[in-house]
């Protein structure tokens, strides 16, 4: 669920249906060379990422970088990935400069058919690019009535507790799973204190980050509100922010995401070489390899209706479960439009008319 804090303000809200803001991010995709099978996935990911409101791994913050990095040719919009290694339940994929978020959902799909099979399915990806919002790619395997987990390794911004240089990327994690009439987990955070993104986020919005979100250039994590500055001013601090709050419980997190992102991937972590490019890891458990999925289905609904009427502490008005506010932003977005920031708005307009796209429609 985002914070308040990085919420569009309902003065600068715009509307866009989510057919309209398919099309047009489609393409756009198009135009900038990718075809048109894989510019549709994109859109698709994104928009549904927009549709969770998980805003910072939106068409917000994310298509303008995406477009940029085609442009100039960080990215391969035709990459012709390959299989370099693979066993009946595990692969892993050179991803030939490809754009992860297009990818990543052929990668979770190969790790189903995997775990069909052998009951688990491990996928591993290098040269890639950024992957977007991780737990889109691990409730591909939720919707298949599979378990999903997905991570990735990104570029070193983050300090590890009591250091003064970053070593480790914003590396989030994710895990989805499947209920019966109780909407499903979806469960995606970073492993610092702040997903990188919603710095920018905050930035467009006018919030400020929060006491042990970041550190000084020295590794000094600041405990008071600080204005929302480019990248590049700050470091960032593992989930914790100090030590006393747990802050080596993050450290730990990314670790583990470069072990099983980076390594198991063959790929150098972002400490040993800044030019890795992004590295990620897709992980599918064929419930019914474990259990009656029945069973598990039932008993999900159980305990997430458990959690859900748990009594809620003062001040507070309920008790969610990951993913339950997403389903229901979703439900509410699809019917009366995504809200986009009019900075937002006005990059579309101009985006368009420089590539000869009709014009994003707005309600």
């Amino acid at each position: 669920m985002i914070l308040e804090r990085f919420k569009v303000p309902d003065a600068d809200q715009v509307y866009v249906p989510e057919q309209a803001l398919r099309q047009t991010v489609t393409a756009i995709f198009e135009k900038v060379g990718v075809l048109p099978e894989a510019a549709a996935e994109g859109a698709d990911v994104l928009v549904s990422t927009d549709l969770r409101a998980v805003e910072s791994h939106g068409v917000s913050n994310m298509l303008r970088t995406y477009v940029q990095q085609y442009r100039t040719g960080v990215l391969n919009p035709k990459p012709q990935w390959r299989i370099v290694r693979e066993s009946p339940a595990t692969a892993t994929i050179d991803a030939d400069r490809g754009l992860g978020m297009i990818q990543g959902p052929s990668a979770m799909r190969l790790a189903m058919e995997k775990a069909k099979n052998v009951g688990v399915g491990v996928v591993t990806m290098f040269n890639s690019g950024h992957l977007g919002a991780v737990g889109h790619h691990a409730m591909i395997a939720a919707k298949g009535d599979m378990i999903g987990v997905c991570m990735t390794a990104t570029g070193a911004s983050v300090v590890p507790t009591f250091a003064s240089e970053p070593r480790f990327g914003t590396n989030p994690i994710s895990l989805a799973a499947p209920a019966r009439n109780e909407p499903p987990v979806y469960f995606d955070v970073a492993t610092s204190a702040i997903a990188g993104n919603k710095v920018r986020l905050a930035a467009r919005v006018g919030a400020s980050l929060l006491p042990g979100w970041v550190s000084d250039k020295e590794g000094n994590p600041i405990l008071d509100e600080t204005p929302a500055t480019e990248r590049g001013q700050f470091w960032h601090l593992p989930l914790g922010g100090t030590r006393e709050q747990g802050s080596h419980k993050g450290y730990g997190f990314a670790l583990m995401v470069e072990i099983l992102g980076s390594m198991l991937a063959g790929a150098l972590p972002c400490m040993l070489d800044a030019s890795a490019g992004y590295k990620h890891y897709f992980a599918a458990y064929n419930i019914s390899a474990f259990v009656d999925p029945d069973w598990f289905k039932d008993t999900m609904d159980r305990m997430l209706h458990t959690l859900k009427t748990t009594k809620p502490a003062s001040g507070h008005d309920r008790v969610l479960y990951p993913g339950l506010s997403e389903y229901e932003e979703e439900q509410e977005r699809r019917a009366h439009g995504i809200p986009l920031h009019k900075e937002v708005i006005e990059w579309f307009a101009g985006v368009t008319k420089e590539l000869g796209v009709p014009p994003l429609a707005t309600k």
